[in-house]
């Protein structure tokens, strides 16, 4: 985990059952109007950060509760990465009691232009944690370790030879659903975001600051218009009531 300056603990949360979505009423909630462009100097950018993470908690403790997808911690802290040479990054771990870490580079606070887009971020982030996608992973590299060290040994190679094998598994356990880990976080938090009465289509062009990753094979990311369509699906989801 990264260390960083925690601004914001939230409160601790109930276990809550999972229940996915299903069809419902067609609703007609409007988006939220687009958030104004962040003030150009530090101070106000730190404030604008800080009302932000504080008006992103409730629908973040919201949703976890309803949506986690398992016995997890939805007791999130909000940390910034003091490195200024640190890129535009952000990130989601766990401290060494379980809870949820939601952490900013001061690059990719710059980055962002507005409220919206700093809200996406935060309930994309957010969204990693209350679908689990690092047992995910960490299951997935597992299972690719034993897998390709499993293939090594079968093949007669040297200890030193298995190990590397064991290894190579594992990194491409961990890419191999990365993508859509990705793109289920950029729905989920779109949701998360407009519940918070954020503009989420709208945070959603951060994407296109960034390089494009494009769709490449084991690619930890998807394309930028991927990722932008399972935003607009999830907004279309949301006000059509396919999703609550």
């Amino acid at each position: 985990m990264l260390a960083g300056t925690t601004l914001l603990a939230l409160g601790a949360c109930a276990a809550v059952p999972v229940e996915a979505p299903s069809p419902g009423p067609v609703t007609t909630a409007p988006i939220p109007a687009a958030a104004a462009d962040f003030p150009r100097d530090a101070r106000g950018t730190a404030r604008a950060f800080v009302e932000v993470i504080a008006r992103m908690e409730p629908s973040v403790e919201e949703q976890c509760m309803r949506r986690r997808r398992g016995p997890i911690s939805c007791d999130y802290q909000f940390v910034v990465v003091d490195d200024p040479r640190a890129e535009i990054n952000a990130f989601q771990d766990l401290d060494s009691r379980g809870r949820p870490v939601i952490g900013f580079t001061l690059a990719l606070i710059a980055a962002t232009r507005n409220a919206d887009e700093l809200a996406f971020v935060i309930g994309h982030e957010a969204s990693h944690h209350i679908l689990d996608h690092l047992t995910q992973k960490s299951a997935s590299a597992r299972t690719g370790a034993v897998i390709f060290g499993a293939l090594a040994t079968a093949t007669g190679a040297d200890p030193v030879t298995v190990r590397s094998a064991s290894q190579a598994g594992a990194d491409f356990g961990a890419r191999y659903y990365s993508k859509d880990w990705e793109l289920q976080a950029d729905y989920l938090g779109a949701i998360v975001t407009l519940d918070a009465g954020y503009n989420p289509e709208r945070g959603a062009q951060f994407f296109l600051r960034i390089p494009d990753p494009g769709n490449r094979i084991l690619g930890t990311h998807p394309s930028r218009q991927q990722r932008i369509d399972a935003v607009a699906r999830a907004v279309a989801d949301k006000r059509a009531g396919r999703v609550d």
